[in-house]
């Protein structure tokens, strides 16, 4: 009985919230439910202070951002773009602020085979040209991304793609073979469906169905927004602007002084300090970020398995985890799949500092000199940090590390996948398939280790269809398995350690209790979730 008065109670409070019922009807069902008045005033003005508020401008300061940025989502490669893209866009499907995938663009979306999907496609949503979704923008959107001369980071997220087809208002995808996860692929930030004309798309317009139009952009500077009157969920604030701020020590003056309402990536150093701020709250999610240093195994001295075999064991990694993330992550293990994937390889052994067998395999592969490591606090905060110390453990095994530090302004076009060993940071993947089509399959242009061709590569690449395609539990779990123990030896990532999203808010910000962990700043929704308190 005392559940079904809590059940009720709770259902009453969140109907309060979403404005479903007045605050007199609210507090009429608590005193018939028997709650005393004081309490229940007090339940209804937490109620109410949760509900949502339209207006403002909500300004956020990221981490991110380049002069050499672009607004078409084909060219995406930093957490500004992601958080630009999903302002003035939308996916097909979408990773919601609980965590479950669902539809977006699309309505509904459904197989009986997992090889055969169908997407219907959601009636009256519109451009901000005022122009209607329709089936065939999906399939120029899509098709954007296809094919061999496509330039597209999300080329290998669509490979499995084999034919697209329109049936009246759904849109028809055909496998090359089955795949479970399909759905979740289509929530890529590169997705974005944006109007055509003819099969013919405008990647630089902008124009989209998000909840924002864009009114300016500045690559590596600022992008400038405001609401989209006829956006088809809800929104609250009237305008959104977001600033790069890549350096952390400016980021958190701007949340201190009010310059700006939200920022990501607080430093792990400054976190408590910046806790105690009257006017700061922190926000941390565990999810599936990870901070790593790719080799590339086609250029020389990465292309031997034993100096890279060499550099694997000399990294200190529960000292990175200490001493960069101060505790708030966990240990890497040399493989991109976080311990809140479902198919995480438990019983692969935690790889752990070896300086004795670091220095066997640097004397087997026969290499001298020193070893360049690019790195740059534009990876991630610590990361310059983080470099020097792998540099000062691997001399312990007689491997020269030298640390280039790189400017940051730039570090994603000129740096990032061209230097044969730098710094980087992945925001993961909600699935072991969509994080090894984004960065270890063969066709991938986002493949930052050049794992392609070596024996173990070409099993991964095979492995990873299997999985793909097999619908038994157990023995995915298997194929996954296997798939993050070929990369956890031969493969050119170094992944030491997972770092959870911190952020900081202004206290005038508010969210639902629900906060999603695929990205940083909500699932990169921010300016769409969250409102002015």
């Amino acid at each position: 009985m005392l559940s079904r008065k809590n059940a009720f109670i709770a259902s009453q409070k969140q109907k309060l919230t979403n404005q479903q019922i007045s605050r007199r009807s609210f507090m009429q069902s608590m005193v018939a439910a028997g709650v005393v008045v004081p309490t229940a005033l007090s339940w209804a003005n937490q109620a109410m202070a949760a509900t949502p508020k339209s207006g403002g401008k909500f300004i956020m300061g990221m981490a991110h951002g380049s002069t050499t940025d672009s607004i078409s989502p084909l060219t995406y490669e930093n957490g500004f773009q992601t958080v630009m893209g999903f302002l003035w866009g939308n996916c097909l499907t979408e990773v919601a602020a609980n965590g479950d995938l669902v539809g977006d663009i699309a309505e509904s979306f459904e197989s009986e085979d997992a090889q055969t999907w169908r997407f219907k496609i959601r009636a009256g949503v519109e451009f901000h040209n005022g122009k209607s979704v329709t089936p065939e923008d999906v399939v120029a959107s899509i098709n954007l991304h296809r094919g061999e001369d496509s330039t597209s980071a999300a080329k290998g997220v669509v490979a499995p793609i084999q034919d697209m087809a329109i049936d009246g208002d759904t849109v028809v995808f055909t496998l090359a073979t089955p795949n479970a996860d399909f759905p979740y692929l289509m929530s890529d930030y590169h997705l974005i469906i944006m109007p055509s004309e003819n099969g013919d798309v405008d990647v630089t317009s902008g124009i989209g169905t998000g909840a924002y139009k864009v009114d300016g952009f500045e690559p590596g500077v600022r992008l400038n927004t405001s609401r989209n009157a006829n956006y088809y969920k809800p929104a609250y604030f009237d305008e959104v602007e977001v600033l790069a701020l890549l350096d952390p020590t400016a980021r958190q003056n701007a949340l201190l002084s009010g310059d700006v309402h939200a920022i990501d990536r607080i430093d792990p150093k400054t976190v408590n300090l910046l806790g105690r701020a009257p006017n700061v709250d922190i926000l941390e999610k565990t999810g599936t970020l990870h901070y790593t240093f790719p080799m590339r195994v086609d250029a020389a001295p990465f292309d031997n398995y034993d100096l890279r075999m060499a550099l694997k064991l000399s990294i200190p990694r529960q000292e990175l985890v200490d001493k960069i993330l101060l505790g708030h992550g966990a240990l890497g293990n040399d493989h991109p799949i976080s311990t809140a994937n479902p198919y995480h390889a438990s019983d692969l052994p935690q790889r752990e500092v070896d300086i004795d067998k670091a220095r066997h395999h640097y004397e087997k592969s026969g290499h001298s000199g020193a070893i360049q490591l690019s790195a740059s606090d534009a990876a991630f905060a610590g990361a310059v940090d983080a470099a020097q110390l792998i540099a000062a453990s691997a001399a312990k095994a007689g491997i020269d590390i030298e640390v280039v530090r790189e400017p940051s302004d730039g570090y994603w076009s000129n740096v990032w996948n061209k230097k044969p060993w730098c710094a980087c940071y992945w925001g993961g993947r909600p699935t072991e398939d969509w994080m090894f089509a984004s960065a270890y399959v063969a066709d991938t242009e986002w493949n930052d280790t050049a794992w392609r061709t070596t024996d173990s590569a070409v099993r991964f690449n095979e492995v990873v269809l299997e999985a793909r395609a097999e619908l038994d539990q157990d023995k995915r779990r298997m194929q996954y398995a296997e798939a993050q123990t070929l990369i956890h030896d031969d493969g050119g990532a170094i992944v030491p350690m997972f770092a959870n999203y911190i952020m900081g808010l202004s206290k005038d910000v508010a969210h639902s209790d629900d906060v999603a962990a695929n990205w940083t700043m909500d699932g990169s929704k921010a300016g769409e979730r969250w409102w002015f308190a």
